[in-house]
């Protein structure tokens, strides 16, 4: 969770740490959401994993292993430099294990982690109850005070936290 844990509104983000418009979204949309909400104490952000295959688990999974302190930083990274590692096949998987190495975890680290069977369990427990009980069936999907968004952008979150109307795109 990002944010003041007592803030009125309530972010939840279900997302695929392969999926380019996950990655276009925090490097894109997120930044004003935090500036504009999370940092103000207006709403706190709670990510959720929602894979799409085993190599966006397997980063889920890197990430919750980094610790509560590295946990975003090391979200940020991955969706920073998505296009660099997102590889299907062996390649992505040495590519997200030069990255683990370089936030700090050795090869014996990185091993027990993407081996951990009951993390991985959790991480498809969360995208399971996302799809039965949410209806979450791609990502990235965004609920805010329990309504789901149709957008990604700051207008649609706009709409919900501050009541104000989206206003369709010009042109």
């Amino acid at each position: 969770m990002l944010g003041d844990p007592n803030a009125d509104n309530v972010i939840v983000e279900y997302a695929s740490m392969t999926c380019p418009h996950c990655a276009h979204f925090y490097t894109e949309v997120f930044p004003q959401l935090k500036e504009k909400y999370i940092d103000t104490g207006k709403a706190r952000f709670i990510f959720r994993e929602f894979p799409l295959d085993s190599l966006a688990a397997r980063a889920s999974m890197v990430a919750r292993c980094a610790g509560k302190d590295r946990f975003y930083p090391l979200l940020d990274g991955l969706f920073e430099t998505q296009e660099t590692w997102a590889a299907p096949g062996p390649d992505g998987q040495e590519k997200l294990k030069l990255i683990a190495k370089q936030a700090g975890f050795s090869e014996d680290s990185y091993k027990q982690c993407v081996e951990d069977k009951d993390l991985f369990n959790k991480i498809v427990a969360v995208r399971k109850k996302a799809h039965e009980e949410f209806g979450v069936d791609g990502t990235p999907a965004f609920f805010v005070n329990g309504t789901r968004l149709e957008g990604v952008g700051i207008e649609s979150f706009d709409a919900v936290i501050e009541g104000k109307p989206e206003t369709p795109p010009s042109g």
